[in-house]
């Protein structure tokens, strides 16, 4: 039980990436708020994990809204007495050159990808330091480390919360407040559907960026959910300021 008296927040938390990370930190003991702005996936997660026997509760959540980030972080520290680890998950994506992106796409990706992050990161700190410490998660991209075509407010947005990380690990270190990021590559989200559905023939696009990946397959939210665990643990008490890739060996080329 690696996470075992510890209290978690994970945005995004209904699908995909965010679901698995709070399954997997019920699992390991933690009581868990999952944290999202669509209300019935995140009952449907919150449900899972309790009728397995785990400590969770939903809370819509828009994480562009500070009030609201304010209301989970303190949701979080009344129901379960404190706040030990939180997982900035909530993403916005979107295809298109810098030309292509209107001023009100643009302010979207960063608000959600970018600004998001801070704003949670921001409200969570009181409590973290509290608790004696803690961890932030923050979930990336491999686009936070190279870039790719039509992707220029996605990229921005997953560079720069690259290096929010950095700038926070050394802000906190002293703390005990430990900032690492995840890097995912192509991984089976409701996320990546969306981004193949645009495609003629989404399969055929699928098997090609599969055999752009060394180890031959796209990732599963659960292979960045175990990641996520040992970041949020003491495994990794010597960690702070890392960007990981995660993906398959898709950005060592």
């Amino acid at each position: 039980m690696k996470l075992n008296g510890k209290v978690a927040i994970v945005t995004g938390a209904g699908t995909g990436i965010g679901r698995a990370c709070a399954a997997i930190f019920a699992a390991e003991g933690a009581a868990v708020v999952l944290a999202g702005r669509r209300e019935e996936p995140l009952r449907e997660a919150a449900e899972a994990i309790r009728s397995s026997g785990g400590r969770a509760l939903e809370q819509p959540c828009d994480v562009t809204r500070a009030a609201e980030v304010a209301a989970a972080v303190r949701r979080a520290a009344a129901e379960f007495g404190g706040l030990h680890v939180v997982v900035n998950n909530a993403g916005y994506w979107m295809a298109a050159s810098a030309e292509e992106t209107s001023e009100e796409e643009w302010d979207k990706v960063m608000d959600t990808n970018l600004k998001g992050a801070f704003l949670v990161s921001k409200a969570a700190l009181p409590e973290l330091r509290r608790a004696g410490g803690g961890a932030i998660i923050n979930i990336g991209s491999i686009l936070s480390l190279v870039g790719m075509k039509r992707r220029a407010a996605y990229t921005a947005s997953k560079g720069g919360l690259a290096l929010l990380t950095r700038a926070m690990a050394l802000d906190h270190a002293a703390e005990g407040i430990r900032v690492n990021c995840i890097c995912p590559g192509l991984v089976e989200t409701p996320l990546a559907q969306q981004a193949l559905a645009q495609f003629a023939d989404p399969q055929a696009e699928l098997a090609r960026r599969v055999a752009g990946i060394p180890a031959g397959r796209a990732g599963k939210p659960e292979d960045v959910a175990r990641l996520a665990l040992f970041l949020a643990c003491d495994d990794s008490s010597w960690m702070t300021g890392a960007v990981v890739p995660l993906d398959g060996g898709f950005t060592a080329y």
